[in-house]
């Protein structure tokens, strides 16, 4: 299953959506997709959407895909990789008014550079995205909350000597 998810942002990114529903067509993505579209104004007319969903139908959807393609938001990103998913981050662009700079190419790389997630830059490209992400194997995410308490902890330590 493949879960679209496109945040909570004010700007829509319409051009996603349209791309999904275009390789749906085409018989080049094929499955069970859903997406979450946030404020974007396309209705997806070859696969369901809402959308807004409360946390709980969010986390379900989320908890049944295999695969989930994000903008390139740090929450989305951060918790389907928290629950192991393959991840598939296609960055709003300023240029096409998706957002107000292009600092979603810097959030997907710094997650890509890291082995977390699969960049796709360009919508041509989705389907073929979707069919490595399929076959790739992520490195898992490791927390690092416990170092940083550790250090924090250890420098408290260190000032009441």
């Amino acid at each position: 299953m493949i879960f679209i998810v496109l945040g909570s942002q004010k700007v829509p990114f319409n051009r996603l959506l349209q791309s999904v529903d275009k390789l749906v067509a085409e018989g080049k993505l094929t499955g069970d997709i859903f997406a979450q579209r946030g404020a974007s104004s396309y209705m997806p007319q070859k696969f369901p959407s809402e959308a807004f969903m409360d946390t709980e139908r969010f986390n379900q959807e989320m908890n049944r895909a295999d695969i989930i393609i994000t903008h390139g938001g740090t929450g989305a990103i951060i918790k389907a990789v928290k629950l192991g998913k393959k991840v598939i981050v296609v960055p709003r662009r300023a240029q096409y008014g998706e957002h107000v700079d292009d600092h979603q190419l810097q959030i997907m790389d710094m997650f890509a550079g890291l082995d977390l997630v699969l960049p796709c830059i360009e919508l041509d490209q989705l389907d073929e995205a979707v069919e490595k992400a399929s076959s790739m194997t992520f490195r898992s995410y490791e927390s690092n909350t416990q170092t940083i308490v550790n250090d924090i902890d250890g420098y408290i330590q260190s000032l009441m000597k």
